[in-house]
Order: structure tokens, then C-alpha cells, then sequence
């Protein structure tokens, strides 16, 4: 049996993972979907204040309060940042650290992982904390989610906090002993063949290659099921 915790991506809640989570579960695993404050059915408490440290609290408390220990942590999209600040912390309790089209922080002790979204997505709407999701942001990166899927996904999608993406992270030598693996999708519009060649940062492990858009938890989650399964085995 192996214990998974999945931390989504911006936009997302724990409900992405709704289609992925039965197909572990019946192979007897234990899953653990997060909902990041801010986002999903937490965006009420979206304000200024959300930042990285949140997040990285969120997971935290999940671990604690669930007693997991020996899990495979995944992290989608810009949460890649975030599942490495928790590996960080608690070493000991990861068995795998799992980059789902993620951020990929380097082993260094230098403040890394700012960015800004609004200069990439545009900026929030007046009074928001956060970028909201768009048809044409889908478009670029997730063309293959359409029709009901498309609906789905644009209906439950919430604002990203935009700290969640301008904080930065800082990761001690715990972070270097952590083992890692990658899962990339390849019709999200980034160069696969660099990112393969170490062009965009060294991969630590082994990795999966799925023909999908930034969103195979909803276009592929048989095949992200198995993909998990074997790099967690490994």
C-alpha cells in the first residue's frame, strides 16, 4: 500500500483529483487530497495575507493531523514550490517527492521560486487577491480539456493567490536527501526535449511522459494513475 498527498496546482482544490483518487484507492492505496487556503472550497478565506508559508502550512497540518508518514508527495503546476518547502521540513516522513508539470526548484540555499503571474495571465480583477482562470489561459496550456470536462474545470476554478506565486521558497540540505521523480505533459507548449536534456535544471529521477495538456488529473487520469503507481514504486 502506498499513501499518496496531492497538492494542486493553481486555480485547483482538492476536487481535481476526484477522477484520480478512486484509481489508487483500488488498488488499496491511501489518498490525501489538499485544498490550499484560498482556493477550491477554501476561497473564502483568500485575502492579502495568503502567502507561500500558508500553503506550505496547509500540507503540513495534513500530514500532522492524518499521522502520515513514508507518502509519496505530489506537487502540481506552481505547487511543485510548495511540496518542496514540506519535503524540506519533514524529510524523514517522504518516501517520494513527485513533480507533476511542476516547478522544479534547484538544491540551493538562495531564496528561488518568485515569479509573477499577472505578467504571463494579466492582472486580478479590481479588489481581488488573485488571477483568475481563463478560457484563453486554458487554451495555451490545456487545450485538450473541452466540452463538459472544459465546464467543469472553468466552473470550479478560483482565483490563485498571486503570493502563492511571488513568494519565494528557501530549502536547507534536508531538501538534497529527499528522493524525486517527474511526471511532464507534453501539449502544454514547453520545450520537452530541454527540459529532458537537463537544459531546464537537472533531473534527480525517473520520469513519465504523458500526451496531455497542464491538467491529466482531469483529460488522463487513468494513465496518471499508472504513471503514479510505477514512479512510486520504483
Amino acid at each position: 500500500m502506498t499513501t499518496y498527498v496531492l497538492v494542486p496546482g493553481a486555480w485547483l482544490g482538492g476536487w481535481v483529483w476526484r477522477r484520480v483518487k478512486p484509481k489508487l484507492e483500488e488498488k488499496g492505496d491511501e489518498v490525501y487530497p489538499v485544498t490550499l487556503t484560498g482556493m477550491g472550497e477554501r476561497v473564502h478565506l483568500a485575502s492579502q495575507n495568503v502567502g507561500i508559508d500558508t500553503a506550505i502550512q496547509d500540507v503540513l497540518n495534513t500530514i500532522t493531523f492524518n499521522d502520515l508518514d513514508n507518502f509519496v508527495l505530489v506537487g502540481h503546476s506552481f505547487a511543485g514550490k510548495v511540496a518542496a518547502a514540506v519535503a524540506d521540513r519533514v524529510p524523514e516522513k517522504v518516501k517520494l517527492l513527485l513533480y507533476l508539470d511542476a516547478y522544479r526548484p534547484e538544491k540551493v540555499r538562495t531564496p528561488q521560486g518568485s515569479f509573477d503571474p499577472t505578467k504571463e495571465f494579466g492582472p486580478p480583477p479590481p479588489g481581488s487577491h488573485g488571477v483568475p482562470l481563463t478560457q484563453q489561459i486554458v487554451n495555451t496550456i490545456g487545450k485538450d480539456v473541452v466540452g463538459a470536462d472544459r465546464e467543469w474545470l472553468l466552473s470550479k476554478a478560483t482565483p490563485w493567490p498571486t503570493r502563492l506565486a511571488t513568494d519565494p521558497i528557501t530549502l536547507s540540505e534536508k531538501y538534497d536527501t529527499v528522493r524525486s521523480a517527474y511526471i511532464f505533459c507534453t501539449l502544454t507548449g514547453d520545450p520537452i526535449d530541454e527540459i529532458l536534456a537537463g537544459k531546464w535544471g537537472k533531473l534527480e529521477g525517473p520520469y513519465k511522459l504523458i500526451e496531455a495538456g497542464h491538467w491529466p488529473m482531469i483529460t488522463k487520469p487513468q494513465h496518471l494513475a499508472q504513471d503514479m503507481t510505477i514512479l512510486a514504486g520504483k
